[in-house]
């Protein structure tokens, strides 16, 4: 343990336990190490001196000093987005089995890259885990050549040396066509976001796949590509598809996430003066908390937050271990909630 640990004022030092536990600094230093030889005297008189003193390990300065970061870059693509939010506690909760520590980096502007890149080398992160949506593959190109490794989540899984981690998109949107087929829609839409995220698209792919596979003839489905992300977004495709005849409105249309779903819906009912499910029905994707709230009941699609994070961690973290080992992706189940939006 050095001095550089013990700069702040008012702090218990490793000395101060040193002392009170009656042991060398050094004791005290393995004691808070990871694999390091103690034995397990010394280690709980060490920790009882530790909680008395309530002394923490300055890890940001020990991360300086061994020249091995704790911290690893967690890029997402705005803020907006509420799956990501939702994705982020279990990201945290898992970096912190390995003593890691995530540097959250918002990225929705694609002028922001070149900042961002330059941002997180500064700090030395040990790692990178790039979230669904999030920025260009170019920006994980630069990390890998600049031998930072790196975790995708809801990613297309082709670059060497990345290992991925994606939710069954196409199976998603094959369940919310059948879902849709079942309660009586023809007329099928699919709205997807602007930017066409890879997950977007794999969506609007096993739901087209789904809907020819029907064998109703009489099935069509239409592609939309938002021009807005979020609630407005959604809003604003409804104003696009249900300002029509009825017999050319869509019976039934299944939204790329629960947000768009959400701004679809309200318009359609308060614009609109269409009834969900009897007029139109509607499936979103990511089943986040307000899908289950009263003024929507959305049935949707939902996605396994949990192991995703699970899986991008210990998957980055053992490229950290052993960074030549192949590239590996990894597909999890998804599974339809239904509510009242529609029901088979």
């Amino acid at each position: 343990m050095t001095s550089t640990e013990e700069n702040a004022p008012g702090w218990a030092t490793a000395a101060d336990v040193a002392a009170r536990a009656g042991v060398s600094r050094s004791a005290v230093s393995r004691t808070f190490t990871p694999g390091a030889s103690v034995s397990p005297a010394t280690r709980e008189r060490v920790l009882k001196a530790a909680d008395e003193l309530g002394y923490q390990v300055n890890r940001l300065a020990r991360s300086v000093i061994q020249r091995q970061s704790t911290l690893v870059g967690v890029v997402v693509p705005g803020m907006h987005n509420e799956f990501v939010v939702q994705l982020l506690g279990p990201i945290v909760r898992h970096l912190a089995r390995y003593s890691l520590a995530p540097l959250l980096m918002d990225v929705r502007d694609p002028e922001q890259m070149e900042s961002t890149l330059r941002y997180l080398l500064q700090y030395r992160v040990a790692g990178v885990i790039f979230t669904s949506g999030s920025p260009p593959i170019e920006l994980a190109r630069e990390y890998l050549r600049l031998q930072v490794p790196v975790a995708m989540i809801n990613r297309d899984a082709n670059l060497e040396s990345v290992d991925v981690v994606s939710s069954d998109n196409r199976h998603g949107g094959a369940l919310a066509a059948h879902c849709l087929i079942a309660a009586g829609a023809r007329r099928l839409a699919y709205v997807n976001l602007p930017s066409g995220t890879y997950s977007g698209v794999s969506r609007g792919a096993g739901f087209s796949e789904a809907a020819a596979m029907s064998g109703q003839p009489s099935i069509s489905v239409e592609l939309l590509q938002g021009r807005l992300a979020g609630y407005e977004g959604g809003a604003a495709i409804a104003a696009q598809l249900l300002d029509r005849p009825a017999e050319r409105r869509p019976e039934g249309v299944f939204c790329a996430n629960d947000t768009l779903a959400f701004g679809f819906m309200d318009a359609a009912r308060h614009t609109f003066g269409l009834r969900i499910p009897e007029d139109i029905a509607v499936v979103g994707f990511d089943d986040v908390p307000m899908a289950a709230a009263a003024s929507f009941q959305l049935t949707s699609v939902r996605q396994d937050i949990e192991g995703l994070a699970a899986e991008a961690v210990d998957r980055l973290v053992g490229r950290m271990s052993d960074p030549t080992r192949p590239a590996r992706s990894q597909t999890l189940p998804v599974e339809l909630v239904e509510r009242r939006t529609c029901r088979r």
